[in-house]
């Protein structure tokens, strides 16, 4: 009986996912965790013990490195419940031979939630509670988005998702992205122009794009600085994508209208001088999570685990590295 590892936080919320894994002979390890440092980041030692016994894992952001991957050599699969895939050397998991899978179902719930982060910065949501619960009843002058430039870098499925939700608000729409999927351009009335163009442009940018070797700090001080002073920055992708400091020296100098971030260089948030300025709303990395996108992405992780200890493969559209034997 094959033994699946599952280090994803909330995996069990709905019981879809552990049932799919039970009713193929999978027993199934669900260990205790640290939560407060993080969805699994648990220290290279304990990622060890934690795999050492594991056929498969299920994860999300737990670190798995060359040094990680060498010591469990039972190790079969690796699946990511989400799309970001950056806490697995998968370099090193392809010359191993070990599928790592992605599963992409928090689609909706992300772009669900950039919409969210958007309307409580630009419409003061946060702020105002803020006021009545201290006991105030001040008036907050704020911005609509509706009729706004959106800006979307990263035109994936959660970029596309959102490019639909803006229709909603007639926001005229341009995307930067490597890939460029021009019919769906034409059908939902986007532009596709360069990150430059986007950021002179947009009234609103929404980072929707992966981590990667050539996007850590994409939006950096001089990124920051060539948009308009009455903009908004959403991240809702990954931490590193935003030079932090240089964000917060734009809002404090009014160079930036507004941001909202659910994701962050270190996480948990340390002490950060974001905490201190009013004009940013925070949330602690869960733009993921719904319980309909945990559901639909937990049993896209056991199918993917499951195919491959049966001997097969991931579906392609969550194979991360269909070169490795597997």
């Amino acid at each position: 009986m094959p033994n699946v590892l599952i280090t994803a936080r909330y995996f069990a919320v709905d019981p879809e996912p552990l049932d799919l894994l039970q009713r193929n002979g999978c027993v199934i390890t669900h260990p205790d965790i640290d939560w407060t440092l993080g969805d699994g980041n648990v220290p290279q030692a304990r990622a060890i013990e934690l795999l050492h016994d594991a056929d498969g894992a299920i994860i999300s952001s737990m670190p798995i490195t060359a040094a990680v991957l060498d010591a469990v050599p039972r190790l079969k699969v690796i699946a990511l419940r989400g799309v970001g895939y950056d806490s697995v050397d998968v370099a090193a998991a392809t010359a191993r031979g070990v599928p790592v899978a992605v599963a992409p179902g928090f689609t909706d719930s992300v772009a669900d939630y950039v919409f969210g982060l958007l309307l409580t910065v630009a419409r003061q949501v946060a702020q105002a509670d803020r006021v009545v619960r201290g006991g105030s009843w001040e008036v907050l002058v704020s911005t609509n988005i509706a009729g706004k430039t959106l800006g979307i870098i990263g035109l994936g499925r959660i970029g596309k998702a959102v490019a639909r939700r803006a229709r909603g608000f007639d926001m005229p729409i341009l995307a930067t992205d490597v890939v460029q999927d021009e019919a769906f351009a034409e059908a939902h009335g986007v532009r596709y122009v360069t990150l430059e163009e986007l950021l002179r442009q947009a009234d609103i940018v929404s980072i929707n794009a992966p981590l990667q070797g050539d996007t850590r700090h994409l939006i950096d001080a001089q990124a920051l600085a060539s948009m308009k002073p009455t903009a908004f920055l959403i991240n809702t992708a990954r931490g590193d994508l935003v030079d932090e400091a240089a964000l917060a020296a734009a809002l404090r100098a009014g160079r930036l209208a507004g941001a909202g971030l659910d994701v962050f260089h270190d996480e948990p948030l340390q002490d950060s001088s974001l905490r201190r300025l009013d004009n940013v709303v925070l949330s602690p990395h869960l733009a993921a999570y719904s319980r309909e996108g945990l559901r639909e992405t937990g049993v896209l992780a056991a199918r993917a685990v499951l195919a491959v200890l049966a001997g097969g493969r991931p579906e392609a559209g969550q194979w991360v590295n269909p070169e490795a034997s597997g």
